[in-house]
């Protein structure tokens, strides 16, 4: 059983919001609406009061294991017609109707009746600073990359999108989480904004330039965390219970730095805050007399977007306890981002074989997220510094310290060379490779003063595994399962934190490793853009330009994090980067033949024009 320290974040309306609101009411029709009445209709015992429509319930049980829709997402990002409470009661008239068991045309004709097709909450939006020719372009040379990233630049409009007024008129009626300013979606079947791909959309967006577009999405995330205590899974209110990787910090960081702007860090200050006590009060526990963080959730049931899905893996499980837990797990992962790897198997031999009847997510401790904590810390220490307040700068350089600390005793491991995840369980390292095995590298977790000899150890981990002998990329790890972030897939964001931790190492040896790595995947994402016009949340580590597969749902296409990863590989190395020297892989048999003949003949002419002189 696992023990978590835990507060319990409430989830209210800002008061300042509720002033405003009854100003505009006065102002408008003479009366106001009371505080808690407000309060009332929007939440029911501290959740949104659409959850009893798609977060858990009946309605939900019965529709998602119907099966009505390929996706089980579609259904939980469908628009109400009717209140919530009424379509309960009119749902529980339906169930006694037919006595609890409709046949699934009954049950889809109800569900026609009461609710309208997904995507209502949004219309189609082209960012008011859009700008064709950002400077980033400029710092290209090979053209065929400069009209790719021309290109990349464009589909920032086509993943605009903006919330219509009745969303924040009417939010019960609609499964989104409202926010002030438009936003930059994923692409495919995710239609509203993710928390972690957020980080890459962003920094892409600064890169093009559309500073007034990536500050509102920031500021959307900061208005969250002052609403539910922290950041959901994503855009829904289905996903509260969970988050995703903490990289709120880093926006906001990626924003001052481009902008220089320290007010608004100044500004943010206090929920940045509020975020990292967030996740050290509810994610923590103790392993080897360390305090350190975990994945968890906090919510029951099966995840609704992925409600059928969990409830026929759960069938691996007797009790209804059990089931809990192991619901309880798969979101826990889902918080991860890494949903779902043989990362989080524990299996009765303490091993990563399995599948997800095995998914353990709660019982092993991350590299990743406590790195990543560890560097939240730094930047609020800097930002504290930054405003003067020295008090304040030196306690969270402190809790930096204790996490660094955390990580050396707790994810070091001399033998492998490397940070790993570490089994609570079996109270053992995980030395199986996934990339945040070296993310300490791209958060600074380490000691700066043995670069040398840590970059000795991780070259030689790298070697040992030969990760640098796939085509397409660093696989997410070296296990086929089926799973989405399993082998072969390659993942953009993984590839970044990969290529900027070598670069952060600093030795020549890493810093070369980390520009072929950053050239070779921007020309394999070129490559298969070239083949398909389209950018891909993954790809295939086997074959140059090949895009990945897998997991719960089909390969998306956008794809807002690729294209945020690769603009700004384009500018860092667009300069001496050219696709006249791509990887052979890439280079059918005929072509190889042909080259071979040509140089044979450029040879051969040479030996033939220096006999005749």
């Amino acid at each position: 059983m696992i023990v978590l320290k835990r507060v319990v974040s409430t989830r209210y309306i800002p008061i300042g919001a509720l002033v405003i609101l009854n100003l505009c009411l006065r102002a408008s029709f003479g009366h106001t609406i009371p505080a808690n009445a407000i309060q009332k209709r929007l939440y029911n015992d501290g959740e949104p009061v659409s959850c009893q429509i798609y977060c858990h319930g009946p309605l939900l049980h019965a529709v998602q294991m119907a099966h009505l829709y390929k996706d089980s997402k579609t259904f939980v990002d469908m628009k109400l017609i009717n209140r919530p409470e009424q379509t309960m009661e009119e749902f529980n008239a339906f169930m006694l109707k037919y006595n609890n068991t409709p046949s699934e045309a009954e049950l889809r004709d109800f569900v026609d009746t009461h609710f309208e097709e997904r995507g209502k909450e949004f219309e189609p939006w082209i960012p008011n600073d859009w700008k064709e020719n950002p400077e980033f372009l400029n710092a290209i040379n090979d053209p065929d990359l400069k009209q790719w990233g021309s290109d990349l630049n464009g589909i920032w409009k086509e993943l605009g999108r903006k919330m219509i007024e009745d969303v924040h008129k009417n939010p019960e009626y609609y499964s989104i989480i409202p926010v002030d300013n438009p936003v930059i979606v994923p692409g495919g079947r995710f239609i509203e904004f993710y928390y972690w791909d957020s980080y890459w959309i962003i920094r892409g967006l600064l890169y093009s330039e559309m500073y007034e577009t990536a500050r509102g999405m920031i500021e959307n995330f900061l208005s969250i965390v002052q609403r539910f205590g922290y950041i959901p899974n994503g855009g829904r209110v289905y996903y509260t219970g969970r988050s995703q990787p903490p990289f709120l910090t880093s926006m906001v960081k990626a924003y001052v730095d481009f902008k220089k702007d320290y007010s608004f860090a100044l500004e943010a200050l206090d929920t940045l805050e509020h975020e990292f006590e967030y996740w050290m009060n509810n994610h923590t526990v103790q392993a080897k007399g360390y305090d350190v963080a975990i994945y968890t959730d906090s919510s029951t049931g099966p995840r609704p977007e992925s409600y059928r899905e969990d409830v026929l893996t759960a069938e691996a499980f007797r009790t209804d306890e059990d089931k809990e837990q192991h619901y309880t797990e798969l979101k826990a992962g889902a918080e991860s981002g890494m949903d779902f790897s043989s990362r989080w198997f524990v299996n009765e031999n303490g091993t990563n074989e399995g599948d997800l009847a095995e998914i353990k997510t709660r019982s092993i401790v991350p590299v990743d997220l406590n790195a990543l904590l560890y560097m939240n810390a730094k930047i609020i220490a800097e930002f504290h510094d930054k405003t003067g307040n020295k008090a304040k700068s030196d306690e969270y350089e402190l809790k930096a310290a204790k996490i660094l600390e955390a990580i050396q005793a707790v994810h070091w491991n001399e033998e492998a060379g490397v940070w790993l995840d570490y089994d609570m369980i079996n109270q053992k390292p995980r030395n199986y490779f996934i990339p945040t095995n070296l993310l300490p590298l791209w958060t600074g977790a380490f000691n700066k003063s043995d670069t040398e000899r840590i970059s000795a150890s991780v070259l030689k981990y790298i070697e040992d595994l030969k990760l640098d002998s796939y085509p397409g990329g660093v696989p997410n790890t070296l296990a086929a399962t089926g799973e989405q972030w399993d082998f072969p897939n390659v993942w953009p964001p993984m590839q970044y934190l990969l290529i900027g931790g070598l670069e952060n190492l600093g030795t020549p040896e890493a810093k070369k490793l980390s520009e072929r790595w950053g050239h070779r995947w921007v020309k394999s994402n070129f490559e298969a853009y070239k083949q398909t016009q389209t950018m891909f949340e993954k790809y295939d580590a086997m074959t140059f330009g090949g895009h990945g597969g897998g997991g719960e749902y089909e390969v998306q296409k956008g794809f807002g994090w690729s294209n945020g990863v690769i603009i700004e590989l384009l500018t860092k190395y667009g300069g001496d980067l050219s696709l006249s020297n791509s990887a052979v892989s890439t280079v059918s048999v005929n072509t190889i033949f042909s080259l071979t003949v040509a140089l044979l003949i450029s040879v051969f002419g040479a030996m033939l024009g220096q006999s005749l002189w």
